[in-house]
């Protein structure tokens, strides 16, 4: 209980310090809102766009305005010259199209870092590990949007073999579904395939020194079971880790990748709150962010008791 409550505050502690950061940036953005919100409206206009607003309110007013609304489930609504529309409804169509992105690139990234990074870890110092921590050390380098224009020039618009922009649902074409998300998929994930391997061939290394890896190879177990029962559980807990605290970088990274692919998702949306001053719709969807990367570390941090049983112990004798 101890340690839910703990983490509870934590998510709290998180959501207040992310939101209100939020619409502390906000608030030194130069300019006036109204204008930028409503460039051709008159003045009575503008006054109700400003009251409706509550930009005559101090920040603090504000700010607790928007967060009663926001625990209550209402993330705001984006306004314009006389009208209004929900927040929620384009969250509601935006977010299962980040929540994809994501999951395809963390998926395929730990599916292509795991073997190699064992595979690296098993002929450390050979020809193949060298050549796989330099190749690992290049594709960190290369930022996000680099590859991303890279992928579209190359592969979308001279081979032709992929979309370089938008997005089709799999309800309605699987089979172009999944076209539209390679190349996103590919950018996100690229980087951190490298990443996660060699985080896993560093700890898998050290592991394979250890004295237990040496009784179950005296006592006849193949190396494969060595590496894949013995040795890649206790050597995963640094990458599990990482991947929690990844999600963040995740995060980011498909917000511009989303703007770049022109797909419907979060990153889109703030995008455009950004440039059109929807400062209630920016931050309520910062927040939902705040909230899902403090959700996931939640769930890793569970998971670390799965993989190692002296962290529930430790957890349990405290």
């Amino acid at each position: 209980m101890r340690f839910l409550a703990r983490r509870l505050f934590q998510l709290l502690a998180v959501l207040l310090l992310v939101t209100f950061f939020t619409a502390l940036l906000i608030e030194m953005l130069p300019g006036d809102p109204v204008q930028t919100i409503a460039p051709f409206a008159d003045d009575e206009q503008r006054q109700e766009l400003r009251e409706d607003l509550n930009l005559d309110d101090p920040l603090i007013v504000r700010y607790g305005a928007w967060l009663g609304g926001f625990v209550s489930g209402d993330l705001g609504d984006y306004y314009a010259v006389q009208s209004k529309r929900p927040v929620m409804d384009d969250v509601k169509s935006a977010m299962p199209v980040s929540l994809l992105l994501m999951v395809y690139a963390q998926t395929f990234a730990l599916a292509v870092a795991i073997p190699f990074g064992v595979f690296s870890a098993y002929r450390a110092g050979t020809t193949l590990d060298k050549l796989g921590s330099a190749t690992a050390f290049a594709l960190i380098a290369i930022p996000n949007f680099v590859l991303a224009y890279i992928l579209q020039y190359y592969i979308g618009v001279k081979l032709g073999w992929l979309p370089v922009s938008g997005y089709t649902e799999a309800s309605v074409n699987y089979p172009e579904h999944v076209k539209s998300m390679i190349l996103p998929t590919l950018t996100l994930a690229v980087g951190q395939i490298a990443i996660y391997m060699r985080l896993l061939r560093s700890d898998m290394i050290a592991t394979l020194q250890e004295d237990y890896i040496t009784m179950a190879k005296s006592k006849g177990v193949p190396a494969s079971g060595v590496l894949w029962r013995h040795a890649l559980r206790p050597s995963s807990l640094t990458l599990l880790t990482v991947a929690g605290l990844n999600v963040g970088t995740l995060i980011g990274g498909a917000l511009i990748i989303e703007v770049l692919f022109q797909l419907p998702g979060i990153g889109q949306l703030i995008y455009e709150a950004i440039g059109a001053r929807q400062y209630v719709a920016l931050q309520s969807m910062v927040a939902l962010i705040a909230v899902g990367y403090v959700i996931i570390n939640f769930f890793v941090d569970l998971l670390y008791a799965v993989l190692d049983p002296r962290i529930r112990h430790a957890r349990a004798l405290g």
